[in-house]
């Protein structure tokens, strides 16, 4: 049997199997990053819901106090139902999307600033020891919301540079993902009104 006559055959196999393990991992990295994209969002929203949760108990407690404003109250429900309402699929996300459900939520920051800004003039509310327990764990929440946010677009950005570059793009069939961003205006100082 001569070998020399298989060699092409053998050559030309070995070529198409390195070629099809290379595409292979090219796409089951883009799945990973997909997926790590994914579990931030996850990450994001969970953070979100557990702001939501202690608003409920925050507004129940403050509830409580005698002759507390009821349209800041009603403000802040309100903002919570509407950013709530606001969905998101991570897998299908959109620049737009992302915007409406980062307004609902800065919705709910400014509802709640104020919220907390008018409590000052209840000392009772204050000296609670729920309501500051409620404060303290709100103000670790933000800081969550924001490690999330920060995780979430660093995990977008990995994945965006890998499906954009070449070779991959040639192979991926995934759409680039959008990043979180600040509400419009945020860039201005904040106003403080007494």
């Amino acid at each position: 049997m001569d070998f020399k006559k298989f060699l092409p055959w053998i050559i030309g196999i070995g070529l198409i199997l390195i070629i099809a393990f290379w595409v292979i991992g090219i796409k089951n990295t883009g799945l990973r990053k997909d997926q790590a994209v994914n579990k931030e969002w996850g990450n994001v929203e969970t953070s979100y819901q557990r702001r939501n949760d202690l608003i409920g108990n925050l507004v129940n407690t403050v509830k409580g106090a005698a002759d507390f404003e009821k349209s800041t109250l009603t403000a802040v429900i309100e903002a919570r139902a509407k950013a709530t309402a606001v969905t998101i699929d991570p897998t299908n996300v959109t620049p737009e999307q992302l915007t409406a459900f980062n307004s609902a939520q800065s919705g709910v920051s400014s509802s709640l600033s104020r919220l907390l800004v008018s409590v000052e003039r209840y000392p009772e509310l204050k000296a609670n020891a729920n309501f500051l327990k409620l404060q303290d764990e709100l103000a670790s929440t933000e800081n969550q919301i924001l490690t999330a946010r920060t995780r979430f677009n660093e995990s977008v950005q990995d994945y965006n540079g890998y499906i954009m570059a070449i070779p991959q793009s040639w192979f991926l069939s995934y759409k680039e993902k959008p990043y979180f961003k600040s509400v419009v205006g945020a860039e201005k100082p904040v106003e403080v009104k007494f």
